[in-house]
């Protein structure tokens, strides 16, 4: 089931003072990203959010789940979703400890 752009919408603007927030829809769901690092996904209108130590000791009582069938488990938002300023601050807590995405080598004619 694909999530809906209400739901998205919802979860961009409870985030929205975490950083520079975007969104790439892809094959009906949702990539999230803040400043350039993607943090989490919104699938079947449910938020993910990337597991990460911090994360972990933020959240303490954690549910993780996949987000789809053979995906790696990640932290699943549910109860707190509605608290904006909690789940923001969860947001800049995992964006430090993430990584820069990789930059993709220019192809080259030859």
């Amino acid at each position: 089931m694909a999530s809906d752009q209400k739901f998205a919408d919802f979860v961009l603007e409870q985030i929205e003072n975490a950083g520079e927030i975007t969104a790439k829809k892809m094959f009906g769901e949702y990539a999230i990203y803040s400043d350039g690092k993607i943090f989490g996904s919104i699938c079947d209108n449910k938020l993910f959010i990337k597991p990460t130590k911090s994360g972990l000791e933020f959240i303490g009582d954690v549910v993780e789940a996949p987000r789809y069938e053979g995906a790696k488990p990640s932290f699943l938002i549910e109860e707190k979703i509605e608290d904006r300023d909690w789940l923001s601050e969860l947001v800049r807590i995992s964006v430090k400890e993430l990584p820069m995405p990789k930059q993709k080598k220019k192809k080259t004619k030859g």
